[in-house]
């Protein structure tokens, strides 16, 4: 896994997603979350297919805050089993992944 990573995460409306935000911005498990919305979500559940309104939060992190981050997202998220995707930043500005560092500590 790379120094800087994102996690990417769905919910099920605006309001939730930024309660997921805001609190894990608060908790300096990461330095920024992105959100859009709304989405539609086509996917399996309890073995039919859905389609739902979702929104979609992309955090920024570090790696070595992952496992706070994983554990926040669990720890508030409404689904059964929340998605959380990570996705490594190979390479970016020296000053935006310096500020990533900082207000993630």
């Amino acid at each position: 896994m790379a120094d800087h990573i994102t996690v990417l995460t769905t919910t099920d409306g605006k309001e939730a997603a930024e309660a997921l935000a805001k609190t894990a911005v608060q908790a300096r498990v990461a330095a920024c979350a992105q959100i859009d919305g709304p989405i539609r979500s086509v996917y399996w559940w309890e073995g039919e297919v859905q389609a739902d309104e979702e929104w979609r939060i992309l955090y920024k992190t570090t790696a070595a805050k992952y496992p706070d981050l994983e554990a926040h997202i669990k720890a508030h998220h409404t689904y059964d089993t929340p998605e959380i995707i990570v996705t490594d930043i190979p390479l970016g500005s020296a000053e935006y992944l310096a500020w990533l560092d900082e207000e993630t500590r």
